[in-house]
């Protein structure tokens, strides 16, 4: 039997429901909108920055994605497993360390590796929290006025992965990506709006 992950009452109380409304938001909203080149929409001081990270399915051998909130530590991409170690994308990536990392600007490839080491784990666990803003305080408290051991054993329910870059891909925003046609687009609307907008105004006089 798996133990319970150590939230407080109120996100336990919820966490499975929560954890069904994420899938369904991730699936069709979050994934596709950061493929699409819409991450830096989803940054914010408030919430954090949000990537997608692609891992090979150590049963199927298909690419699966999940978005997930992160931080950047000694040039590597830090993440967290708020689900456990259950988690299929932690699964994945320790079963085939490859991984790809979409970020809101770039598209890496990397090598990811969980952080075991106490005193880098406990830094990294506060450091990532912590950019979680409110919702990093929401479901784990203020990490950083946490002893090492409470941060010790929450560390150890909700490991950390390490994403160490290894290559760059082409990514949404790079030469002939899907966020050139967007911004193109958009871009185009801007002009229609404001030519539309200055018509107007030369009708009205």
């Amino acid at each position: 039997m798996t133990a319970p992950l150590p939230y407080g009452p109120t996100v336990t109380a919820v966490l499975t429901p929560l954890r069904k409304a994420f899938l369904v938001l991730n699936h069709w909203v979050t994934a596709p909108l950061i493929r699409a080149g819409g991450g830096p929409l989803l940054t914010t001081p408030l919430a954090g920055s949000i990537l997608l990270l692609r891992t090979t399915g150590r049963s199927s051998g298909l690419v699966r994605e999940a978005p997930l909130g992160y931080t950047v530590i000694d040039g590597r991409v830090v993440v967290v497993a708020g689900y456990g170690r259950g988690a299929h994308w932690f699964l994945n990536a320790l079963a085939d360390p490859q991984v790809e990392v979409l970020l809101p600007g770039a598209l890496i490839a990397g090598h990811a590796a969980e952080i075991t080491q106490p005193g880098e784990r406990r830094a990294a666990f506060r450091t990532l929290i912590g950019s979680m803003g409110v919702v990093g305080r929401l479901t784990l408290g203020d990490v950083r006025g946490k002893s090492d051991a409470e941060v010790d054993m929450l560390a150890s329910a909700f490991p950390i992965l390490a994403i160490t870059p290894t290559a760059v891909r082409p990514g949404p925003f790079d030469p002939g990506g899907i966020g050139t046609w967007i911004n193109t687009a958009l871009w185009v609307a801007l002009a229609a709006a404001g030519l539309a907008a200055a018509a107007s105004r030369r009708k009205n006089r």
